[in-house]
């Protein structure tokens, strides 16, 4: 096993996959000559030349636009957006075209391409770089969407995504490009789809996916110290969507807490709490419940930032409200 950063796994990936496939090539913003804005691609284009790995103007609609024909017409490109936030400007292309021409052209094209970059809040980015889209690119059918939350999964995943023969929303995190974790040596891939159990539990069940994983798992511990075991379950797929792993822990479990970084109004949590009641309605003890931002855009002070992402503190506050107990102030559960 090696030891890696998330970006140093998502480098691993992409350059595994260029060597596997001579149709696979990177292009965004800064991949090239300056390596990236995160670092992610750096080397890429020593090794592989600017042919392979492609700098381009500040253009998410003409450089996505290009992609797609490019994946259309036979080749494999993985399309790098500075922030999922600048994807709004080539929205037409990722859902007008990318997700439907294989439905509209009767199967006779296929969009193998790769949308990846950073999704949701940073750090001091303001309104218009912290957006959460998962909600957005998940609604439309055509898109497969998919996160991770360890170096693991980016690398694994990433090369799923890649040769899978559908457009791929791969959405990842600023704040975790950094985070280190252990690597297999040999060459592996993870399905996409296939959630994964993070901590098994029996009281109830933390449903959640990318960075807040690490929220869940920060209040499952303290959940432990008050007696509550809690399940968390990395969904790591949004579409497809593992339900045989959803609806088999709150089968075990009968509670439910969602936890997305997107908006509490129309986001990713109402569509699987839906799904839950739905199907699970005979199992579940208690309502399911969300965290998620505070329905405000993302400010840009510090302070003010953690006052609207999810915190270990407000799932812990709703996981005690589903378990019936004593709820305390969130001052009240520590730092």
């Amino acid at each position: 096993m090696a030891r890696l950063q998330i970006r140093e796994a998502l480098r691993r990936a992409l350059r595994e996959e260029m060597l596997r496939e001579p149709a696979v090539f990177l292009m965004g913003e800064e991949v090239a000559h300056y390596n990236g804005a995160y670092k992610v691609s750096q080397g890429l284009l020593d090794e592989f030349g600017p042919e392979r790995v492609i700098d381009t103007p500040i253009s998410e609609g003409g450089f996505a636009g290009l992609g797609i024909g490019a994946a259309m017409a036979g080749m494999r490109p993985v399309i790098e957006f500075m922030t999922w936030n600048f994807s709004l400007v080539a929205f037409d292309q990722v859902i007008n075209t990318a997700s439907k021409v294989y439905q509209m052209s009767g199967g006779q094209y296929r969009v193998p391409i790769v949308f990846r970059g950073p999704n949701g809040v940073a750090e001091n980015l303001g309104s218009q770089h912290s957006t959460s889209v998962d909600s957005i690119y998940a609604h439309f059918p055509g898109l497969k969407v998919v996160t991770y939350a360890d170096a693991e999964d980016a690398c694994g995943l990433l090369k799923s995504a890649i040769r899978d023969d559908n457009p791929v929303c791969f959405l990842e995190s600023e704040l975790t490009y950094g985070v280190k974790g252990e690597v297999p040596d040999a060459e592996y891939l993870i399905p996409l789809g296939k959630a994964r159990i993070r901590r098994p539990g029996t009281h109830l069940s933390l449903v959640t996916w990318g960075k807040q994983v690490a929220t869940a798992l920060a209040a499952a511990e303290a959940l432990a110290s008050q007696g509550i075991q809690a399940e968390v379950v990395d969904l790591r797929s949004l579409r497809p969507l593992d339900q045989d792993t959803l609806f088999s822990s709150i089968s075990r479990t009968g509670r439910c807490v969602i936890i997305h970084e997107g908006y509490v109004f129309a986001g990713m949590g109402a569509e699987i709490a839906a799904r839950i009641q739905e199907v699970c309605f005979d199992w579940l003890e208690a309502p399911v419940l969300r965290v998620a931002s505070r329905d405000v855009n993302q400010p840009y002070a510090s302070n003010l930032e953690k006052l609207v992402v999810p915190t270990w503190q407000r799932v812990v506050q709703a996981a005690l409200r589903t378990m019936g107990r004593p709820v305390p102030p969130e001052s009240e559960l520590g730092a």
